[in-house]
């Protein structure tokens, strides 16, 4: 049996319809969602109200909980303060807009899903806010699998799908004593785990402007990152007439968080 795992849905309904439908065509009845449901789209309402229907498992991501918490509560980082402007801009239309049916169910998903040994959360098991990326320390990702009690972790937040396997490596260790170094290395073979980012559905950021989400073979434990066309064009006008920054349309057209970068003064001139 195939189980599908989607993430960062970020209010982009055209996204959504299309990422379901291919899930659909393939037969893949179990779905698992990895939240941020709302944030920077314009259909924060119509997602969640489509995850529902669906009755789709689904974690709390950092934006779910800053809509229930309030600003304070994200710990979300930012490029530029004036990125981060942005980003409470969209926090602010959409918790005005987002009903009270609605945000009482981002309030109700757990941090954390599991199947077995299989485990999934939004940003990590510790916080929904930490970002696994694929270059982390090994010894570090290793520890947020093992510690988690998984053999594979599924995550979301960095919006950029990757698959990363951690299975054997060294420890070396280093000692000051009476003025000498001393040096040791043991090498260490563990149970393979794994690390699953699922990427983003609504706003992608591996410069591509496909929807991503990934396919696990609960047989074999094979795992496929699949991408999705949508209408794009749909998503980008519904952004700019809701009155939110245009500059989210210009990203998601583009596949990449071009406009978010500190170093990137094109964006500067903003209304």
């Amino acid at each position: 049996m195939s189980h599908a795992v989607i993430s960062c849905l970020h209010a982009n309904l055209a996204a959504c319809e299309a990422v379901l439908a291919d899930i659909d065509r393939q037969g893949i009845n179990s779905i698992t969602c990895l939240g941020d449901l709302v944030g920077y789209g314009p259909q924060p309402n119509e997602v969640i109200e489509l995850v529902r229907e669906r009755s789709i498992p689904t974690c709390q991501g950092c934006w779910d909980e800053d809509i229930i918490d309030g600003l304070n509560a994200c710990e979300c980082s930012y490029p530029s303060q004036l990125a981060e402007r942005r980003g409470h801009r969209a926090h602010r239309w959409t918790a005005e807009r987002i009903t009270e049916d609605n945000k009482a169910f981002l309030a109700s998903l757990p941090m954390t899903l599991r199947r077995e040994r299989l485990l999934f959360v939004h940003g990590s098991p510790n916080s929904q806010h930490e970002y696994l990326l694929p270059d982390m320390n090994a010894f570090a990702a290793l520890e947020r699998v093992a510690t988690a009690g998984a053999d594979t972790l599924f995550c979301g937040h960095t919006h950029q799908p990757y698959v990363r396997e951690l299975s054997e490596g060294s420890i070396r260790v280093s000692v000051q004593k009476n003025g000498k170094t001393s040096e040791s290395e043991e090498e260490i073979t563990l149970p393979m785990r794994r690390i699953v980012n699922a990427g983003s559905v609504g706003e992608p950021r591996h410069g591509s402007t496909k929807a991503t989400y990934v396919v696990h073979d609960d047989d074999s434990g094979e795992v496929c990152v699949r991408e999705v066309e949508y209408d794009l064009s749909r998503t980008c006008r519904a952004i700019i007439e809701a009155g939110l920054p245009e500059v989210f349309a210009w990203r998601l057209s583009h596949g990449f968080e071009y406009a978010e970068r500190a170093q990137d003064a094109s964006h500067v001139c903003e209304r």
